[in-house]
This record gives C-alpha cells, sequence and structure tokens, in this order.
C-alpha cells in the first residue's frame, strides 16, 4: 500500500468531504508500514473496504416548530465497519453537520472502539438541526420525527446510538421512548440513557474521566505528577466540564472554558463552585459562558479560543480542527508538556507535526477520549444482563480500558529514540484488530 495513492484516489471519489479525507489520511500514514507487512491485505484490498463505510442512510425529518410551522433538516447514520461487533457511535445534532463530517466520525470510531478491546463496530449519525435556542416540546418533537426513521436501522445487535454534541440525556431520553413506542420492545438500545432506564453510571462523566486518566499515564512515563498543573480546556459541554471535575480532583488547576462564541481565562483556576456554576449555566439554562465572566470578573475573549494562554497541559474538547499550526506553535513556545484530546481529531495535520517535532505528549482523540464509547460497551453489556453496576464498578473498569488503550499505544509507537508517537501507536493497535477480523470474515 502506498498511503498517498489511497488518499488520492479516496479524494477523486469523494470530492467534497475533506474532514473525511483528512481523517483517512492521517491513519493511513501512521499504518503504512505495518499494512505492508501482511501481503495477504492487499490481495483482499483491504484497506480500501475498511476507509468506505458499509452504508450510509441518508433520509428527511420534518417536524413542527412551537408556532405551528413545518421545518426541514435532514438526517443520517453512517455505519461504518461491524467486523468486531454492532455498529456503535454517537448522534450529533449541529447547525455544521454533513456527510463528510460524519464519514471522519464514523471510520475514526472504528479504530476507537477496537482500541477499548470491547465488541464494537464503528459508526456515527446526525443531523442540521440544532438544539440551540428551541424549547423542550421542539426538540421532542424534532427527536421523535428523527427517530421514526432511524428506528429502521438500528437495533442492540444491530447499532447502538449514543450521544455526541447536541445530543444529550433529554435528547437521549426523547429518542429512547420513540423507538420503545415505534417497536414495542425495551431493548438496549442507545446509550447515555437516564438512570431510571437503563442507563449506566459514570456514563455522563466517562469521556472526560478517560481524558484525564490518559493523560495521567502519558505524563507517568516521564515521571511527571498531574498535581499543581495549569490547564487550558477548550469547549464547555459534556467532555469539558467532566475533563475540568477530574483535574480538580486530582489537584490540577483548569483555567480556561469556552463555547462557540468565546472563551474565559481564570488565573485562579476553576474549583468546585465555579464548576458547578458552568454546569448549571450549560445543562439547566442553556447560557453562554460569557456569563461566567461576568459572574467572576475573568478575562472574557469573543471569538476566539485559548490556545494563547500560558499553562502545562492542553485539553481541547470542543470540537475537530480547533488547534491550527499558528494555535500549535503558540502552546509548544508557551511551554506546554502534553496535549490530551477529549474532543474528535480537534488538531489539525500541521498542529500534531508541531507537537511530535518539539517531542512533548501529544494523544489524538482516538485514543485518549475513548472512555465515552467504552462506558457505552459497559452499558450495553449491563442492559443485556439486565444489571446495575455500582460507580465504583463502571469506573474502575473505565479505568483499566484507559491503562489498557495506553500501554497498546506505548507497544506500537515508541520510536527508536524512546518517543512515544501516540498517533501511530493508536493508529496501529486500532487497525491491527478490525484487519484481522475482517480478513477472518472473508469478503463481505
Amino acid at each position: 500500500m502506498r498511503a498517498n495513492e489511497i488518499v488520492e484516489r479516496l479524494q477523486q471519489k469523494f470530492p467534497h468531504e475533506p474532514e473525511y479525507i483528512q481523517a483517512v489520511g492521517q491513519v493511513l500514514g501512521t499504518i503504512e508500514e505495518e499494512y505492508n507487512k501482511h501481503p495477504e491485505f492487499e490481495r483482499f484490498n483491504l484497506i480500501e473496504r475498511l476507509c468506505i463505510p458499509d452504508r450510509i442512510v441518508k433520509f428527511r425529518v420534518n417536524w413542527f416548530d412551537d408556532k405551528g410551522n413545518v421545518q426541514t433538516n435532514m438526517g443520517y447514520r453512517v455505519q461504518h465497519n461491524n467486523a468486531i461487533g454492532p455498529y456503535k457511535g454517537g448522534i450529533r445534532f449541529h447547525a455544521s453537520v454533513n456527510e463528510s463530517i460524519l464519514k471522519f466520525l464514523a471510520f475514526e470510531q472504528t479504530f476507537k472502539n477496537s482500541l477499548t478491546t470491547l465488541p464494537m463496530g464503528g459508526a456515527k449519525g446526525g443531523s442540521d438541526f440544532s438544539p440551540r435556542g428551541k424549547s423542550n416540546q421542539e426538540v421532542m418533537r424534532f427527536c421523535q420525527a428523527f427517530m421514526m426513521e432511524l428506528y429502521r436501522h438500528i437495533g442492540p445487535d444491530e447499532d447502538v446510538p449514543a450521544g455526541d454534541i447536541g445530543v444529550g440525556g433529554r435528547e437521549v431520553g426523547y429518542m429512547f421512548g420513540m423507538y420503545k413506542k415505534l417497536t414495542h420492545q425495551f431493548q438496549g438500545i442507545l446509550t447515555g440513557k437516564g438512570q431510571e432506564f437503563g442507563g449506566s453510571l459514570i456514563r455522563p462523566e466517562a469521556t472526560g474521566y478517560g481524558n484525564v486518566y490518559f493523560l495521567e499515564n502519558m505524563l507517568k512515563t516521564r515521571n511527571i505528577d498531574i498535581k499543581g498543573k495549569t490547564v487550558l480546556v477548550s469547549g464547555a459541554g459534556n467532555v469539558a466540564q467532566y475533563t475540568i471535575e477530574k483535574l480538580i480532583q486530582l489537584g490540577a488547576k483548569p483555567v480556561t472554558c469556552s463555547d462557540s462564541d468565546g472563551y474565559i481565562y481564570d488565573p485562579d483556576g476553576i474549583d468546585e463552585e465555579k464548576l458547578a456554576y458552568i454546569m448549571e449555566l450549560k445543562n439547566v439554562e442553556r447560557g453562554r459562558i460569557k456569563e461566567y465572566a461576568e459572574k467572576y470578573g475573568v478575562k472574557y475573549v469573543a471569538g476566539a479560543k485559548p490556545w494563547f494562554e500560558k499553562a502545562d497541559i492542553a485539553s481541547p474538547c470542543a470540537t475537530q480542527n480547533e488547534i491550527d499550526s499558528e494555535a500549535a506553535a503558540t502552546l509548544v513556545k508557551n511551554g506546554v508538556i502534553a496535549v490530551s484530546e477529549g474532543a474528535n481529531m480537534p488538531s489539525t495535520p500541521e498542529a500534531v507535526q508541531i507537537f511530535q517535532e518539539a517531542k512533548i505528549l501529544y494523544c489524538p482523540g482516538k485514543a485518549s477520549n475513548a472512555g465515552g464509547v467504552a462506558v457505552s460497551g459497559l452499558e450495553m453489556t449491563q442492559n443485556s444482563e439486565r444489571l446495575k453496576w455500582s460507580r465504583e464498578e463502571v469506573d474502575e473498569k473505565l479505568h483499566a480500558i484507559m491503562n489498557n488503550i495506553h500501554e497498546n499505544c506505548v507497544k506500537y509507537g515508541t520510536q527508536p529514540d524512546g518517543y512515544i508517537n501516540y498517533v501511530k501507536g493508536a493508529n496501529v493497535a486500532g487497525f491491527l484488530k478490525v484487519a484481522k477480523a475482517m480478513m477472518a470474515q472473508g469478503i463481505v
């Protein structure tokens, strides 16, 4: 395999999908050497089969707003690969959603799920509907209309969606209720459910907690303690909130938080009381992070990201491509020692190259943010067994999974000079499991 040739071929097939092509290019460039050790892969055209989704479901969603007007959005489900288990991946409701973004997310999800060692394939779905500014009734009606089409393509042993940007416990609950009504069955479909109807403890916290557990492991490779370190965190949603919570618990000092309008910088650090305010502001009031700056009298920068502030560690937890080359160079110049991604592909290829050339600790989201889908897998297990595990049991299993992912990254990513290339390690480890399963199952 020549990675560049495959990427060029895919670019010709899908010329208007930059995020998808970017994700494929970043993975293929790191697995090329390992892939070429297996000539049987090439004979079966395994790499192109792995890059192109099994199927993409597209549909129109009609719903009534509070004024009685009919609104129309697009709905999607990208079922990428189910070689190692049922399709598994989140649903995203955001105005930016398009086929390219969902294909890149489903592609990344395939390797992320493989890294967890749990039996889950890769998928992603969503809509260009945005819950922002909508009433609860409007969100409910949209979720119900969305599920009226999606339910035909999902099931506990077929495809198990979860939440993502714009899809939290409220949206999952509405979609689960509609799925139950349409199928007349109470099944372990959708993860991130409420505690009252099959949800797992630690699931809301899992992506953020897992991100910090992985960060701890990275720091330990250089005998660095996380306690006392200042951390730049982007985002103000689920992942950012629980990344901040775990950082506080471990004695680190998160100093930033952001949303699509701008970011706040709190040099005294975000403590438990301030985090509780952020959670109330974002989860209940649906407010803007600017209100934090007004309440606590701290710096607020509109229309910007927090990467130009000084800190020891950066943890992007918002969205794709939020750290570009300029931001990466500034982080390195300012002495950042580690970057642990809570979001999916938040660093551009140029930014990743800058981090790696500077030999700082850098981990891609498919490894460091795999805790969310790991606990989704544990939720699926509890649903199948009709059991509910304690908070301590789930957290212990999450910690063990993140440790195992780190070990595999080190195994496949350690370079001759001792530097750990976590990108290569994660990609090779995730790829080999899926590839071997595909080979064993024939051309299907």
